[in-house]
């Protein structure tokens, strides 16, 4: 396993001597740490970049210059279109595949993530801007008298040191107090800490809207597969009660022969046999077909009770020449690429994070307004106060909780590293295996129908010769089946081609931009 670059130091005494030369601080041999940390302070923000972008780890990636499978592509091909799907020349289909996008509940959910991303963004983005809080106090207090002035002189004297709005010693037991006032507090981010929090927030966002399009392609694709099990199922349930028909239609033929003598009661058993045969190949294509209408039904988010499919034949579905491109442009239009991408982003910033946390924070507080003891002399001169305080904290011990957490953080950026690096990966293997699936069940479907028509024309022949006595049951019992099991593997063959073709979009990362951007990197609609 390729390791993680070797980190840049966070501020090494280069580039901060050289920040320190620039202003013309120029510190001692002896003194050089201190001095440093008096520049670190004082020249943060321009610090401050020696952090941020710091973590980027090797991608170590290799890209292939061609797909070995390209070369076998129809020249006159093109990339993706945007919207693939029409390719296929089906309109029931374009009308699935436009409604599951607005109706689809994946897709909704991952629209109702990207609003959550977009609010941490905010939430992460807040530590950076100060903190000012108002405050309004309107304050009475009764003191009880047996405390007041009940006692000795001495507790006579304490009363007068309380009283800063009433007098004590017996009468006067209450005060007043008004204060109305504005505090601030801001965190000063001299390493970056909050600001890489940030950005490893806005990644996150940017991964959540990438997500968006990988669910949304999957959808599309599990749209279409649906859609064409159901024309495959309604293929197969033709060819099933065609060749029952015949099967009867040739009982019916023996049974005259039986009754005249020249057939056996072992050629109608035989012959019934296979018609029992046919019947009960036809349940299971009925609920392959109804499972699929109802498994359309979810991804349209409709009741599967209120819900069906016209559908047709696989030879109405046409599909639709796709060139694969370079494997270096799949890295752009892969949605999930473009996933993992944003969040190794998100980590290396989380990394810069849990490293400036080791850092001293400064933290800046004031408080200002106006207080009374009387609300009439609020406003009145000598009302206003302030205070002004910066504090300094440097972590010392913690339990090894900071060393923790930035462990923690590399360790998250290695899984998302390495998470990146297949993610690459399985897009070149997805697009070779759907190269070489489309090419050889295209292959595969020109020589069935040539075995499907041979099959035709021999049973069609034994069931003359048959009428006319010349050739024996068996012989037409083994053209039948053969030409039942053609035409059977001929609608798997299509079934196939078509899946074939719609992996091969998926692989692809679904329609082709021609600025080589994702429809992700623009902002989906979410619900305000």
């Amino acid at each position: 396993m390729t390791d993680l670059a070797p980190e840049r130091p966070l501020c090494d005494a280069e580039s901060m001597g050289k920040v320190a030369r620039r202003f013309g601080i120029l510190p001692v041999r002896r003194g050089i740490r201190v001095a440093l940390a008096l520049v670190a302070l004082l020249l943060a923000p321009a610090l401050s970049g020696c952090i941020l972008g710091s973590e980027r780890p090797a991608l170590n990636l290799e890209v292939p210059s061609a797909y070995r499978e390209a070369s076998r592509r129809s020249a006159d091909a093109a990339v993706p279109a945007l919207d693939w799907w029409r390719g296929f020349h089906s309109k029931e289909l374009t009308t699935l595949m436009e409604d599951a996008q607005v109706f689809n509940l994946d897709i909704a959910v991952a629209i109702a993530q990207i609003v959550q991303a977009d609010a941490q963004v905010g939430v992460s983005g807040a530590p950076l801007f100060p903190s000012i809080t108002g405050t309004a106090t309107a304050e009475q207090q009764k003191v009880s008298t047996a405390t007041a002035g009940g006692g000795s002189g001495g507790a006579g004297s304490g009363g007068a040191g309380l009283g800063g709005g009433g007098s004590f010693g017996g009468s006067s037991s209450t005060f007043s107090n008004y204060n109305l006032g504005l505090s601030a507090s801001y965190m000063i981010d001299f390493w970056g800490k909050n600001r890489a929090t940030l950005y490893a927030a806005e990644e996150s966002a940017t991964a959540a809207r990438y997500n968006r399009e990988v669910v949304t392609l999957t959808t599309l694709v599990a749209v279409a597969n649906s859609y064409f099990q159901v024309l495959a199922a309604q293929d197969e349930l033709r060819v099933a009660r065609r060749n029952l028909a015949a099967a009867e239609r040739i009982l019916t033929l023996i049974k005259q022969q039986f009754a005249g003598g020249t057939a056996s009661q072992l050629d109608v058993s035989q012959q019934e046999a296979l018609v029992s045969t046919e019947r009960a190949t036809i349940p299971p294509l009925e609920v392959t077909l109804k499972q699929n209408i109802a498994a359309l039904a979810l991804l349209e988010a409709r009741a599967p009770a209120n819900f069906n499919v016209a559908g047709g034949a696989l030879t109405s579905i046409v599909v639709p020449k796709v060139t694969p491109g370079l494997p270096s442009e799949l890295l752009y239009q892969r949605p999930d690429i473009r996933q993992a991408e944003a969040q190794l982003a998100s980590s290396n910033f989380s990394v810069e994070s849990a490293r400036a946390a080791f850092f001293p924070q400064i933290q800046l507080t004031a408080s200002t307004g106006v207080q009374s003891a009387a609300l009439a002399s609020l406003f009145g001169p000598g009302a206003w106060y302030y205070t002004l305080a910066a504090g300094l904290t440097q972590p010392i011990f913690d339990g090894f909780l900071l060393e923790g957490q930035l462990k923690q953080a590399k360790g998250v950026q290695l899984q998302n590293l390495q998470a990146y690096r297949k993610a690459v990966l399985s897009a070149f293997a997805d697009v070779e295996k759907a190269l070489v699936a489309l090419s050889e069940t295209t292959r595969q479907e020109r020589l069935q129908i040539e075995a499907v028509n041979n099959s035709r024309k021999a049973f069609d022949v034994s069931e003359t010769q048959l009428r006319a006595g010349t050739v024996n049951l068996i012989t037409v019992l083994q053209t039948q089946q053969t030409l039942l099991t053609a035409e059977n593997t001929l609608a798997q063959v299509r079934l196939s081609k078509l899946l074939a073709a719609s992996s091969l979009f998926q692989a692809l990362g679904g329609g082709w931009t021609p600025d080589g951007k994702l429809a992700a990197v623009q902002a989906p609609e979410v619900p305000q």
